[in-house]
């Protein structure tokens, strides 16, 4: 926590003197007038010492010294003002030429970002708070060269304060701990940009795809206090862009050092919980029954004739999980849901064409025929995990297996080419949107289908898919598009691409399967990117901060969509496999991280409700900054969610081995 002393700890490799290479300005504010603003000047008082200095600016003094490679800063003042003290780190990298990394929020240029959200295409210089990253941290590299610099915070980030209004010109009501990073352009060389308080220029993203006005925010220094700031800014040399991503993951992990959370319920405590939701939810007044988990309030958690058989519904992976649980605990009621939710989807849940019904409102006047390669592949893969489950416990269901085969050949017929699946498409295989964003997703339910049906035309276009994914996502770090209500760079694009590589590496072996292992490493490291390794800090009054949530483990949606959330799923499974694969004890670590901080901090339960209106109803879009997706901003969520996918994904994270299990 910044107890109001300013140190800024700037590790410098390299022999340019530290202060040719910082410009920095002071801005000072007083209530009702705009901000002053003030060029510092650097000047040596001694070895290793300067002081940073304004012709006129007599009341705040700031120095700043070195001991060994580390700076720090100074700030005092002879009487009470607000203040805001924003640096440019002046680099030798081409603009033109490099790539940048915001993690969990800024990814090459953000070429990818549809407008109206942040990228190059708006402006060629971005600063923007810490607590919108997973790591406090800009860099950049450029790839003509491989050289490349990064900015990390290094204060330990406690407190956050309200600022009122959410943009422009803002005093603090109280102290905060957060800052800001970013990048810009100073003819064609690359700046890191990095201050105390925060600073969001050109624009401030509060809203998805509508840039707000920039955002300065001041803080109060009484007279006689100081304040202290913290840095370590890293120079080097590296492959490429993806290389970069793993070094600075690596890097920030290791300084960060993220713990589990401790008081975590256990998985059985947390799976008796989120059984209330299945018992709560259930709908069968209509053709097909499921679970009522898309588009509710929070504050209510109606019931809503909706059902989605993936994205946020995952209505059939819920059915199995109920399904198994039930007879694993004598549960009859879960039982007679799960079975009852296949048999009406078997009878009403399927096009003429053969695909999913994937997204049904009964209360709506039609219904669409949109389909997704996405929402097919996860209804798909619910199935199979169904069908295998019953297979084992002696019961076999050939009109299910006809129609996973039929879905399957008309998914086949979709392919392209070059091993891709078109994003969106209608009953008449017509493409509204033929990128191959959502082309891993269907790996999944390929391989399990060459698994359970043992027909090798779906292993051979699962490779096709995985030369796509090699070629066009991985080689060339474009992980984009994945999820289905956003059209950027996202998390769930390298999420699901690591993903179909690990489920690719049960169909093969040798030479074939080392490298789909290599490729899942390679991806992971963008996975892992979005996830946060420190904990964000809330100001008094938000209740996320109240309750203690802690945002270690959680992970950044995408570019287009500014909150954490618990999408998970099954991906632990592929973090300490790869572990044991590629020797990294750091992969089950935050593992585990990430199991403990999602399992149970935000389940609604008896005394712990988290202003939701249900027990076993989890959150989903977890505001933890300065972003309002619909409603109620920082340390709120929005007031309409979808608990049928969090609950999916805890329960699958809970659901150890699931996937080992079924290629055995």
């Amino acid at each position: 926590m910044i107890k109001i002393k300013l140190i800024a700890v700037l590790i410098v490799l390299s022999t340019v003197i530290f202060a040719q290479n910082i410009e920095s300005v002071i801005y000072v504010k007083s209530a009702g007038n705009l901000a002053e603003s003030y060029d510092l000047k650097w000047e040596s008082i001694g070895d290793n010492q300067w002081t940073l200095t304004s012709d006129n600016l007599k009341d705040v003094v700031i120095n700043a010294s070195k001991k060994g490679n580390y700076y720090k800063f100074d700030i005092k003042s002879d009487k009470d003002v607000n203040i805001n003290l924003q640096n440019r780190y002046i680099t030798e990298l081409s603009y033109d030429k490099t790539n940048f990394l915001l993690p969990g929020f800024w990814y090459r240029k953000n070429l990818r970002s549809s407008k109206g959200a942040p990228s190059v295409k708006e402006s060629n210089n971005w600063t923007v708070r810490e607590d919108r990253l997973s790591s406090p941290l800009s860099g950049g590299v450029d790839e003509s060269s491989g050289k490349y610099v990064t900015v990390l915070r290094k204060d330990k980030l406690e407190k956050d304060a309200i600022g009122v209004p959410v943009y422009g010109q803002v005093i603090l009501n109280g102290k905060t701990d957060l800052g800001s990073v970013g990048f810009g352009e100073k003819n064609n060389k690359v700046y890191l940009q990095f201050g105390y308080p925060y600073q969001e220029a050109p624009n401030t993203y509060v809203r998805k795809l509508i840039l707000s006005p920039s955002t300065l925010a001041f803080t109060k220094l009484k007279k006689g206090e100081s304040i202290e700031l913290n840095y370590e800014i890293r120079t080097g040399n590296t492959k490429n862009f993806e290389s970069f991503v793993k070094e600075t993951w690596l890097y920030t992990y290791d300084v960060l050092e993220p713990k589990k959370i401790e008081d975590a319920l256990s998985t059985a405590e947390s799976k008796e919980l989120l059984t209330k939701f299945y018992k709560q939810s259930f709908i069968d007044e209509s053709d097909l029954h499921g679970f009522s988990g898309a588009h509710i309030r929070t504050a209510v958690c109606e019931k809503r004739q909706i059902v989605e058989v993936g994205f946020i519904g995952r209505v059939l992976l819920n059915a199995f999980n109920a399904l198994e649980y039930g007879e694993s605990k004598n549960d009859e009621e879960l039982v007679k849901m799960g079975n009852s939710i296949f048999d009406s989807y078997l009878k009403h849940g399927f096009k003429p064409s053969g695909f999913f019904r994937e997204y049904v409102d009964f209360d709506a006047p039609y219904e669409d025929d949109i389909i997704s390669i996405r929402r097919q592949s996860e209804g798909v893969y619910a199935v199979l995990l169904y069908l295998d489950y019953e297979k084992k416990q002696g019961r076999e269901h050939k009109e299910w297996e006809v129609k996973m085969k039929s879905i399957l050949a008309n998914m086949l017929k979709l392919q392209h080419y070059d091993g891709s699946f078109p994003r969106k498409f209608d009953s008449y295989y017509i493409e509204s949107d033929p990128s191959g964003g959502s082309s891993p997703s269907a790996v999944l339910p390929l391989t399990m289908a060459y698994k359970y049906f043992g027909d090798k035309k779906y292993l051979t276009s699962a490779r096709k898919t995985a030369k796509y994914l090699e070629e066009n996502i991985v080689d060339k770090s474009d992980y984009f598009s994945s999820t289905l209500d956003a059209d950027c760079e996202d998390k769930e694009a390298s999420f699901y691409t690591a993903t179909a590589f690990y489920y690719m590496s049960f169909v093969t072996k040798g030479k074939e399967r080392k490298q789909y292992i290599q490729l899942a490493g390679r991806a992971n490291y963008f996975v892992l990117s979005w996830y946060y390794n420190w904990d964000v800090p809330f100001a008094e009054g938000q209740m996320l901060g109240d309750v203690g949530f802690k945002t270690r483990g959680w992970g950044n949606v995408s570019v287009e969509n500014n909150h954490v959330d618990v999408f998970i799923f099954g991906y632990l499974e592929v973090l300490r496999w790869l572990a044991e694969e590629q020797k990294e004890p750091r992969f089950s670590e935050f593992a585990d991280v990430i199991e403990s901080s999602m399992k149970s901090q935000l389940l609604p339960r008896k005394g712990h409700m988290f202003d939701i209106a249900k027990e076993g109803y989890y959150p989903e879009v977890v505001q933890h900054t300065n972003w309002d997706y619909g409603h109620f901003g920082k340390g709120f969520y929005n007031d309409i969610f979808a608990p049928g996918w969090t609950v999916a994904s805890l329960w699958e994270m809970m659901s150890t081995e699931r996937t080992e299990k079924f290629f055995e």
